[in-house]
């Protein structure tokens, strides 16, 4: 910056030092340039160290302010910071987790209703704004835990789904990217709503995210399930229109070229809506034949959330600290008995290790109910065995709504290949029936005592169903079309 100043014909005085343009001062100030860059980057890394330090004894006043619903109280000579709750504002927040969780309101129709019942926001505003709606559903600090460390600063990056199916999120520039959970340090804060309550609506934001119907006006029931074997990208769905009627197709994301500079990632054909959504919903209903693989499955989860790795490594994270804390209880103790320490500097220092102990010791007993109830709810085998009874007998009767919680249910994705399909269920299928998750794989090598099959779910394929009148059917009709 000097040299580009001179160059302008602009001089540089330095007040604290002299700066004649000898040899001597500019090698001066280039030493004193690299001490400031070394000094200032010394100081980011003793401010982080201090910060994450502070964290982990249980600091509030290393966040940056109070969240909607508290009220951060500066620390004192006899007390350290704390957040203290705003009734009025706790109540909105409870209100919000309400609407969202119990009621089944959207984040849009939450914020409009807020809006329209004239509450004013942190800064005495009347319109709220879905941002901060969504916000406040994920802020961990309402179940009483806040946590330091949640974000950092990364390079930007196009996110695309092969990148998050490698590696997770893809990294940002100037931009919060939101780290791992096992990174954050948790602060204890006083609980605004049940742990329970904030679980669900962790559960609802990542399930609305995938399958959200967003401006669907017809919905289907693999809507938001369907990607390709070749690009890993989405199907989305497209139609076109004969003389006679209106057919839908699901169409591959990379195949379009004006998505991708002009120039298509996939030659990925369009598939049959109406006859892959019949196909799935056929190995549904041969899945839902089979009690045994649901009781097998909620038996396994049973034993899986007993030994549950997040709530584990958190109960041991509670040990850790409790054992820390009451040991500087007792070195504090023990400082006093051995006069290191006056009564009134024990009084300051005790009664916050006592609340942290209170609050870890609470937490602990909160985790160990959740797990008694979580395995209790896993156990209801009777009433599903029941629920999958009717649900044998008016499967052919549900509506494309009640298909697709069904199917949102059981099924985690479908993959779509030239020639292949297969389906991922969320219950394990211990054999294959008649019809096997991996449908129509065509052979490399065909028997010839066999007859080429055709398929039809995609147009322009090799085998075209007019190609030949010698084909003859097979058992697997279903992708036949039954004109055909």
């Amino acid at each position: 910056m000097t040299e580009e100043l001179a160059r302008h014909g602009v001089d540089t005085v330095f007040i604290k030092a002299p700066h004649s343009g000898t040899p001597e001062d500019q090698l001066l100030l280039q030493f004193q340039g690299m001490i400031a860059e070394y000094e200032r980057a010394q100081i980011l890394e003793r401010s982080r160290r201090g910060k994450r330090h502070r964290a982990k004894q249980g600091e509030v006043s290393v966040l940056s302010g109070a969240p909607y619903g508290y009220r951060y109280v500066r620390k004192t000579d006899e007390t350290a910071a704390y957040y203290e709750v705003i009734e009025d504002e706790a109540e909105v927040v409870r209100k919000v987790f309400n609407l969202y969780t119990v009621e089944g309101l959207s984040i849009g129709a939450i914020a409009r209703q807020l809006t329209e019942s004239g509450l004013p926001t942190r800064k005495q505003k009347s319109r709220w704004e879905r941002s901060v709606i969504w916000a406040i559903l994920r802020n961990p600090a309402y179940q009483g835990r806040a946590c330091f460390g949640k974000t950092a600063v990364a390079a930007r990056q196009r996110i695309t789904r092969p990148l998050r199916l490698r590696g997770g999120s893809a990294t940002r520039n100037s931009a919060n990217h939101e780290l791992p959970r096992e990174e954050w340090i948790e602060i204890p804060v006083p609980a605004l709503v049940s742990e329970e309550t904030f679980a669900l609506a962790q559960e609802k934001l990542i399930y609305n995210k995938l399958h959200g119907p967003r401006r669907t006006i017809e919905p289907s029931i693999l809507q938001g399930m369907v990607h390709c074997r070749q690009c890993s990208y989405a199907l989305y769905r497209s139609s076109s229109r004969t003389s006679a009627r209106k057919i839908y197709y699901y169409r591959c994301s990379g195949s379009d070229a004006y998505r991708h500079a002009g120039k298509a990632i996939c030659d990925q054909k369009p598939i049959r809506q109406d006859l892959l959504d019949q196909l799935v919903w056929d190995e549904i209903l041969r899945l839902l034949e089979d009690p045994a693989l649901i009781q097998n499955e909620l038996n396994r989860r049973l034993e899986a959330s007993r030994d549950a790795s997040p709530t584990q490594r958190r109960l041991e994270t509670l040990n850790r600290d409790l054992i820390r804390v009451r040991k500087s209880m007792e070195r504090l103790l023990t400082a006093y008995q051995e006069e290191l320490l006056s009564l009134e500097e024990l009084r300051v220092r005790m009664p916050p290790l006592r609340q942290r102990e209170q609050a870890m010791q609470a937490e602990f007993q909160t985790i160990t109910n959740q797990t008694a109830d979580r395995a209790a709810y896993l156990r209801l085998a009777e009433t599903l065995t029941a629920f999958l009874e009717r649900l044998r007998l008016n499967a052919r009767s549900l509506d494309i709504g009640q298909r697709q919680k069904i199917i949102r249910l059981l099924v985690k994705e479908v993959i779509v290949g030239k020639d292949v399909i297969t389906i991922k269920h969320s219950i394990p299928k211990q054999t294959a029936p008649s019809g096997n998750s991996q449908l129509l794989k065509t052979p490399d090598k065909p028997d010839a005592s066999q007859t080429d099959e055709s398929y039809l779910l995609c147009k322009g394929r090799d085998n075209t169903p007019l190609r030949g009148t010698s084909v003859t059917g097979s058992k697997n009709t279903v992708f036949l079309y039954p004109r055909y």
